[in-house]
């Protein structure tokens, strides 16, 4: 049998001794890892949900609202207040911009807050003329524009 240890006791014992100092210390750092990964835990537990709707607000006195955006959006400056589904919808109606990224006003189902309300009522060769004149051919397919 290989037997690496030394043959005297004094040896042994330090080397015991410094083995059990190896130990603690590695008993130690698992201890702190487990805490720090219980304290994260709780934390992500205990975090607010983001909001669903951003309100950007201007500079200046009373700091008016600039822009609407969704919770998630990556567009949403600094300075910005949460805002419920309820006020977001009022706000967009009442003509506060609309975030062009995170399109703010298409899902709370406002379509065409820029546009006038005004009924149009088309053929359907009218709705192929305005197809091809949108650059559309057919189904929905872009057409080819290299004439």
């Amino acid at each position: 049998m290989f037997d690496d240890l030394p043959p005297d006791l004094e040896r042994l014992t330090t080397l015991r001794v410094w083995h059990a100092m190896w130990l603690a210390r590695i008993d130690r750092k698992i201890a702190a890892v487990r805490r720090r990964q219980a304290e994260e835990e709780r934390g992500r537990r205990s975090r607010p949900r983001p909001p669903e709707w951003l309100v950007e607000l201007g500079i200046g006195s009373g700091r008016p609202p600039v822009q609407v955006h969704a919770g998630d959006c990556f567009m949403a400056g600094e300075r910005r207040r949460p805002v419920g589904r309820d006020e977001a919808r009022r706000l967009l109606t009442t003509g506060l911009k609309a975030c062009a990224h995170c399109r703010p006003d298409t899902r709370l189902s406002l379509l065409d807050l820029g546009l006038p309300t005004k009924v149009v009522s088309l053929t359907w060769s009218e709705v192929g003329v305005v197809h091809e004149a949108a650059g559309v051919a057919g189904r929905g397919q872009p057409r080819n524009r290299t004439r």
